[in-house]
């Protein structure tokens, strides 16, 4: 007989035997011991779990002679043909090469009869996810009701691939992955049948390439067993795999998380002339990070990591050595990066470019601390006197703000500059030289004024005014940047007084738009808002303009019945004061008929409110700040910021009034 590979050597004859899966096998033993066996049995899993070495061993306890029994005998006739695949009354079904319905119309006609030499007749399809939409129509009768002596077990690495009405009509059995020590301790147990010692360190390999598939591991360790001998070491596991060391691992992540990035490139060159696998090596350098975070967030690690003892303690010391923020933050770029670099026509490339960027993030200002200074400097804190994190960046970043108005004194015996007219504070108006109260002595804190000079702005705690001074003969010249003082502000030009009367309206825009020439786009634009609208003026036979008013003609009355409601008046006064940026009021007009007639107060509202925008003072200052003018101002209920809702939220809203 031809050599026997150790995952069909190994596999479990008994529910005993089974790997993991405790509540899985507990339910079934259960089920057989009480005769509670469902007639449709469906295992679901990753591959490699033993969902079909469960279905075997379900048949064999169900038609053993001394059954049905917890655990099957493995002695009488039925046990052993099922152990043999000789048993006629157990039929194996692939799903993915016997997917149709015929398939499926030939093994309904086969179970109509009795079975031969057992006491049920079992079906196991492997792959059920497999079969076409028809086979599985073709099931579901037999399915919900088959006869007594039939069981269906089918098995599937797909779940949601198979019909709910599938699903609905079988007893389901999910099997999970397998832990990292109970994969161990098999493989070691195996590895001790065969007079084969290995090292834990190759042993912790095997399993976690496994990924929790048992017949994924006895695979690779078939294979490893031929290359080693009796002897496994861990250096031979990494050569026959194409592994990258744990250790080099290790040191790559240290030597990102200390930013030395000429070790970095070392030890890629060393991982490539090994030749690892990027993909394989990225996973590897993905789990470390994940691990690091874990060990810096949970107090107890080892519960939630498949780790050595020497591989935790090296994790938990260097997530001791960094910020959360700074593992977490490095964890997501390469995610990022690493991700990439698997796709990448140029992986290695990809992945010098991804350290690259690791590396960089040192050098990246947290926003907390730009915030925290920022709030300092608003607080008038110099910024000078600002405390900075010290980091690797030689150019950590500034914030500049505007000049904080500070106390000026005027020096003793400053040269006399000529000064233009600007606006001074009634403050500054009571330190200047009068005419007929003595001058008061000087003193340390504030010199005495010299009368050649311009009375400077000083900072008192009474509220400043400005005050109109005389027009100057000349036209007034700004002074030189350099004869200011250091810490002043540069005068202001304008002359203009405190109290200025609000203009009636807002000034139009140059660009109007034509009514008959832009209406499309007025559709347009109301369809965006409200539809029906939209509709409803599609029905004018034209639309003219008269003055303030914009009519437009109807030649049925039916087609302007719901505009003319007081409502959809206002609503339609908005949209039209929206897009035309005109004070326009709305008439329909019909042949002969006054049915559509619109109360003049009806859209006054929408008018009111824009003319009011118009002249808020906010506005008024903002356009006097920045010599500026109103170009759009809209009322629309998608431009407000109040609770009301919007009718649309399709757009993003622009300001009420644009410069």
């Amino acid at each position: 007989m031809s050599y026997l590979v150790l995952a069909r050597k190994s596999r479990p004859q008994t529910f005993a035997e089974v790997v993991g899966q405790k509540p899985v096998v507990r339910t079934l033993q259960n089920a057989l011991t009480q005769n509670r066996v469902a007639h449709a049995l469906i295992f679901s899993g990753v591959r490699g779990t033993g969902k079909t070495t469960l279905a075997r061993i379900m048949a064999k306890a169900l038609n053993c002679e001394q059954g049905p029994a917890a655990e099957p005998c493995n002695v009488c006739r039925s046990c052993r043909d099922i152990a043999e695949g000789a048993s006629i009354d157990l039929q194996e079904v692939d799903g993915a090469s016997n997917r149709g319905i015929q398939e499926i119309r030939e093994l309904k006609e086969k179970i109509r009869f009795m079975p031969t030499s057992s006491r049920y007749k079992i079906i196991i399809i492997d792959e059920v996810h497999m079969l076409t939409t028809e086979a599985f129509n073709a099931l579901l009768k037999t399915l919900e009701e088959p006869p007594d002596h039939v069981y269906f077990m089918f098995a599937t690495t797909e779940l949601h691939k198979v019909p709910v009405t599938i699903l609905s009509r079988c007893q389901r059995y999910e099997l999970k992955r397998l832990g990292h020590r109970e994969l161990a301790d098999h493989f070691v147990r195996l590895a001790a049948l065969d007079g084969v010692q290995m090292e834990p360190a190759a042993v912790e390999m095997i399993v976690r390439e496994a990924g929790g598939s048992v017949r994924d591991g006895l695979s690779l360790l078939d294979q490893i067993f031929s290359y080693c001998g009796q002897e496994v070491r861990a250096v031979d596991v990494v050569e026959i795999l194409g592994l990258v060391s744990h250790q080099l691992v290790a040191q790559l992540a240290a030597a990102v998380l200390n930013g030395d990035l000429a070790t970095v490139y070392a030890l890629l060159d060393q991982m490539y002339l090994h030749g690892a696998d990027v993909k394989r090596f990225s996973n590897d350098l993905l789990s470390w990070f994940r691990a690091l975070v874990v060990c810096k967030v949970s107090p107890n690690p080892g519960q939630h990591l498949e780790r050595t003892e020497d591989e935790l303690a090296v994790l938990q010391q260097t997530a001791a050595a960094h910020s959360l923020e700074t593992l977490s933050a490095l964890f997501n770029l390469l995610l990022e990066g690493l991700e990439k670099a698997s796709f990448s026509q140029q992986p290695r490339f990809a992945l010098e470019l991804a350290f690259i960027r690791a590396v960089q993030f040192r050098d990246v200002a947290p926003v907390s601390e730009l915030i925290a200074r920022f709030d300092q400097l608003l607080a008038g804190t110099p910024i000078d006197a600002l405390p900075v994190t010290p980091t690797n960046n030689p150019q950590p970043c500034r914030l500049e703000t505007a000049p904080q108005p500070v106390v000026q004194q005027t020096p003793p015996n400053p040269t006399p500059q000529p000064q233009p007219a600007t606006p001074v504070t009634a403050q500054a108006i009571t330190q200047a030289p009068q005419p007929d109260p003595p001058k008061p002595a000087p003193s340390p804190q504030q010199p005495e004024p010299n009368p050649d000079e311009q009375p400077t702005a000083t900072s008192a705690p009474e509220a400043e005014r400005p005050i109109a001074p005389a027009a100057p003969a000349e036209p007034p010249q700004a002074p030189h940047p350099a004869n200011l003082p250091a810490n002043a502000a540069p005068p202001s030009p304008q002359t203009e007084p405190t109290a200025t009367p609000l203009p009636p309206a807002p000034a139009p825009p140059e660009n109007k738009k034509r009514i008959r020439q832009h209406w499309d786009g007025f559709l347009k634009y109301v369809r965006e808002r409200q539809p029906w609208v939209a509709a409803a003026l599609q029905m004018a036979a034209s639309v003219e303009r008269k003055g303030d008013e914009l009519i437009i003609h109807f030649d049925d009355s039916a087609d302007c019945t719901l505009l003319k409601q007081r409502n959809n008046v206002t609503a339609l006064t908005e949209f039209i004061l929206d897009f035309f940026q005109e004070n326009l009021s709305i008439q329909f007009a019909v042949p002969g008929s006054n049915a559509c007639a619109v109360d003049p107060a009806n859209g006054l509202a929408p008018q009111h409110e824009r003319r009011a925008l118009g002249n808020d003072p906010l506005v008024l200052t903002a356009l006097d700040v920045f010599t500026g003018q109103v170009g759009d101002i809209r009322i629309g209920p998608r431009y407000r910021t109040t609770s009301k809702p919007a009718t649309s939220a399709t757009d993003d809203a622009p300001p009420l009034a644009e410069e």
